[in-house]
């Protein structure tokens, strides 16, 4: 059977997100889509809803290359592969390939702001995806560029709480988050609304904040004063390695610090808002929502 709109990494958080906005906010029939994931299921909940779910692995051009020709359109949600340099731009150029042969009308997908010579560690995985589509036969092709989830955030509050001390190398740059969920309804939107041109979004919430804002506003919502201490990166990293992280993934966590000093993550746009035809969801609102869970990170 064949289904208008494919999702890959549907099993994913985001992923998830995107296919309820599919079904809840565009109206799409479920038969009308199909969620892949090498992890199949994972998804019965929406197989439940009449959604069509396919085994996708981005690491077997088989599968690709079977699910995708049942597709007009296809979005690929960048793989999670960061342990193994290389590896995920490896496998999403082999989903380009795989969407040309299998004739896809128009392929998105989801990038990070400014990727193009970027001091994140794994930007060239994205700078090189786009430049692929860039220069594929695709006919049509939109490439979505998310900021930062509120929701990583709680990575950094667990510790900061649990110390009082939220340790830094960002200095004063500032980061544009969004929430995952409005992430979600934007790339839904974009899924649905594409035509047979070649766009690039830049999804960021409405307001930026550095480290020592965010560290002011979980405070107050959770009672515990939390000072920022500014590190240089690599006492960062050795930070990180001694509380048990492999140093090459501590090295990649801090250079999203080094990214956000160099103001990469700091823009906004009207993106999110020219998608949905509303506002993303404000920080501060979110953090607020999120006291209780903040409060439960505290020793």
């Amino acid at each position: 059977m064949t289904a208008k709109y494919l999702v890959t990494g549907a099993s994913g958080q985001l992923g998830q997100q995107v296919l309820h906005h599919l079904l809840a906010s565009e109206g799409v029939a479920p038969a009308d889509i199909s969620a892949a994931s090498r992890k199949p299921d994972q998804l019965k909940e929406f197989a439940e809803k009449g959604v069509l779910v396919r085994r996708v692995d981005f690491d077997d051009v088989a599968s690709m290359e079977a699910g995708f020709a049942e597709a007009e359109k296809v979005l690929i949600i960048s793989t999670d592969t960061l342990d193994r340099p290389g590896h995920r731009l490896a496998q999403q150029r082999a989903a380009i390939a795989a969407a040309e042969k299998a004739g896809v009308k128009h392929l998105l997908y989801t990038s990070m702001p400014e990727p193009v010579n970027s001091p994140l560690l794994f930007a060239p995985d994205h700078e090189g995806t786009e430049a692929a589509i860039q220069a594929s036969a695709l006919p049509a092709w939109t490439i979505v560029r998310n900021n930062w989830y509120f929701e990583n955030v709680m990575m950094s509050a667990g510790p900061a709480l649990a110390s009082g001390h939220w340790y830094s190398a960002a200095g004063e740059g500032k980061v544009a988050h969004i929430a995952r969920e409005d992430l979600g309804r934007a790339i839904a939107a974009a899924l649905v609304a594409a035509g047979n041109a070649k766009k690039t979004y830049t999804l960021t919430g409405a307001s930026s904040y550095t480290h020592r804002e965010m560290a002011s506003l979980i405070s107050a919502a959770a009672g515990k004063q939390i000072t920022v201490i500014d590190v240089p990166v690599e006492g960062l990293v050795q930070g990180m390695v001694g509380a048990g992280l492999p140093e090459p993934v501590a090295r990649v966590y801090a250079s999203i610090d080094t990214a956000i000093a160099h103001g990469s993550l700091a823009g906004i746009t009207g993106d999110f808002k020219a998608l949905t035809g509303r506002e993303p969801q404000g920080f501060e609102d979110w953090i607020e929502s999120q006291s209780g869970a903040f409060k439960s990170m505290i020793p």
